[in-house]
Formats: structure tokens, C-alpha cells, sequence
């Protein structure tokens, strides 16, 4: 969806008036778009790019016997 269809649809559920109803965006949303999303009104965000476009780090463990 894009941010005027989540603004959309962030409306229509706020017209249900559903007590306890959270309006979750996610797919697609990256570092460049979430402000636009977030503009939108829904109450969480998911931006996978935290996890799956972050570099590597090279980490090792060495194990001495004492």
C-alpha cells in the first residue's frame, strides 16, 4: 500500500472505533519511506531493513582451556 492507502485505511479503522485495535504497517517500508508512513497514522511500523539490509559484523570467539 502506499502511505495515502495506509491513510486510507487507518481512517476507516479508527471509524470502526474498535476498542483496542492497532493498525500495523509493514512490507515494503524502508529507511527512506517510513516518515511517509509514519505521517500516515498508524500506530506501528516494521521496517525489515533493520535486520535483513544490515551489514555484517565479523565477530569471533576463541576458547583457551584454563
Amino acid at each position: 500500500m502506499t502511505p495515502e492507502e495506509v491513510r486510507e485505511a487507518v481512517a476507516l479503522a479508527r471509524k470502526e472505533g474498535l476498542p483496542g485495535l492497532l493498525v500495523e504497517v509493514s512490507g515494503g517500508v524502508n529507511l527512506r519511506t517510513v516518515r511517509s508512513y509514519a505521517e500516515a497514522g498508524p500506530d506501528l511500523i516494521s521496517v525489515g531493513a533493520l535486520t535483513h539490509s544490515a551489514p555484517a559484523a565479523d565477530v569471533s570467539l576463541e576458547v583457551e582451556p584454563c
